[in-house]
């Protein structure tokens, strides 16, 4: 209901009224839309549509997990993503969290073969996404082919089946930013590759089929199965820098690397990388050596691979970032920013973490916000994020979903917000203080010439980035 906090405990419904007074100083943009009556599992962003000069406009790719009384669909959105510093702080703070954002529009509902657990677009073939079901088949899409609307009863049209899994592969999913390969892992323990370069003309074409169903698409066998894991894989990631190299994350408490050059055995491990199940991993986009795993234990931890063995252990640790109360969904370093990713959680946060940070000192009052490392807090959800995805063309801006559907949430949909760090926030601070000693006046309420008060001397600088 409009001004009740559904599905959380009292000291959350505090926290995250308070998080809303301090939306003008924690943002520079900041957008709320209701997900009605389906939640989504999923959220990514697609390519750049338009640019304007307040504006751009750019796809969003979410699904409908429905609860078998309407098909699963894969959603293809318009979302109007507003320029830094154009959003005035009073309109940002301003929403309604029952309400459709006008800046989110839906452009495609296409049915989907189950639900849509987790999508990745394929960076060189514009407008195609790999999909994840309960099921062993993946589902390739060329968005652009598929119609606007799709009648109650359509039939599923993927272009493409990706084949080869003996057992459901529900989540790990992993594409390279080059040569146009796709990886998945599930329940049978393996890693599964393929490449989708001998399909890219077929893919590519924008001319409906319409002959085209379920049983006559395409179906594509793996080039490669990796074998190693002993439970579930969870996860999945590519180097970013090689369409050869890859690293998977599994419920047997082990981070593995692979190299299709090399055979279809690890070439590194690391065992107990966690204490639980591990969740989801990353592969940094700035240096190759750097992973970060997040785990049903709460924490996430950074690995350099250059230090570990077939035999290596979680004693080898780089770093262990400890601040979420629930376990971990998905982590994603920034595609802009050296050093910075962020991590979502069961506690309905999304945690900004900026490496460079680590070990610095601290107050006694900077303590009661976090480590050092702990840049940024979103405290937006009034539920388990279930997943987020930084922008890869606007900087320090991002994309979350939570899920309300469960009967503790109060049996709703979802909520998916879109937001912007503010600047002020992460740049350095000698230059954030020269910015606002230009705008003394206006900060403090005071004339020129008048002495400022002795509250004002301390800015909100850094305590309200983790409230």
């Amino acid at each position: 209901m409009a001004g009740e906090d559904i599905g959380i405990e009292p000291a959350t419904s505090k926290q995250y009224n308070r998080w809303k007074t301090l939306i003008p100083f924690l943002y520079d943009w900041f957008n709320n839309h209701n997900l009605v009556p389906w939640p989504s599992y999923t959220c990514r962003w697609g390519p750049q549509m338009e640019s304007h000069t307040y504006k751009n406009k750019q796809r969003l790719y979410l699904s409908e997990r429905t609860d078998g009384s309407a098909p699963n669909t894969l959603l293809v959105m318009n979302a109007e993503v507003i320029r830094p510093r154009v959003a005035a702080a009073e309109h940002i703070a301003k929403f309604n969290e029952e309400h459709l954002s006008p800046f989110v529009k839906k452009h495609k509902v296409i049915p989907h073969p189950g639900e849509v657990n987790k999508i990745r677009e394929v960076p060189d073939i514009p407008h195609v996404v790999v999909t994840h079901t309960d099921a062993p088949e993946l589902y390739v899409w060329n968005v652009e082919r598929q119609p606007a609307e799709a009648q109650a009863d359509a039939e599923p049209t993927p272009d493409a089946i990706l084949i080869g899994h003996k057992e459901n592969a529900e989540f790990a999913l992993g594409m390279s930013r080059k040569g146009s390969c796709v990886a998945s892992g599930g329940q049978d323990k393996m890693v599964l590759l393929w490449s989708l370069e001998d399909h890219k003309t077929a893919l590519s074409s924008t001319s409906a089929d319409n002959s085209a169903n379920l049983q006559k698409a395409p179906k594509i066998e793996p080039r490669f199965k990796f074998q190693g894991h002993k439970d579930t894989i969870e996860d999945v990631r590519f180097n970013p820098f090689s369409e050869y190299e890859l690293c998977s994350v599994g419920d047997d408490k082990t981070l593995l690397f692979w190299d299709s050059r090399a055979g279809t055995s690890p070439v590194l491990k690391v065992l107990k990388a966690h204490n639980n199940d591990l969740h989801c991993c990353d592969w940094s986009p700035f240096e190759d050596h750097l992973i970060v795993t997040g785990s049903a234990d709460k924490n996430l931890r950074l690995f350099d691979r250059r230090k570990l063995t077939l035999t290596t252990t979680g004693a080898a640790v780089v770093h262990c970032f400890e601040s979420h109360e629930a376990p971990i969904t998905t982590v994603e370093w920034s595609p802009h920013a050296k050093g910075i990713l962020a991590s979502s959680s069961e506690d309905a946060k999304v945690n900004v973490w900026d490496c460079t940070k680590f070990g610095a000192r601290q107050s006694v009052d900077e303590r009661k916000y976090g480590p050092p490392e702990l840049l940024f807090q979103h405290a937006g959800h009034r539920s388990q994020v279930v997943d987020f995805h930084w922008n890869p063309v606007d900087p320090w801006t991002c994309l979350s979903v939570s899920d309300e559907s469960s009967e503790l949430s109060g049996g709703g949909g979802g909520t998916l917000q879109l937001w912007r760090v503010n600047d002020l926030i992460y740049r350095p601070e000698k230059e954030v203080l020269a910015e606002l000693e230009k705008h003394r006046n206006q900060i403090t309420g005071t004339k020129s010439g008048t002495p400022k008060p002795a509250a004002a001397k301390q800015l909100p600088l850094q305590s309200p980035s983790k409230a």
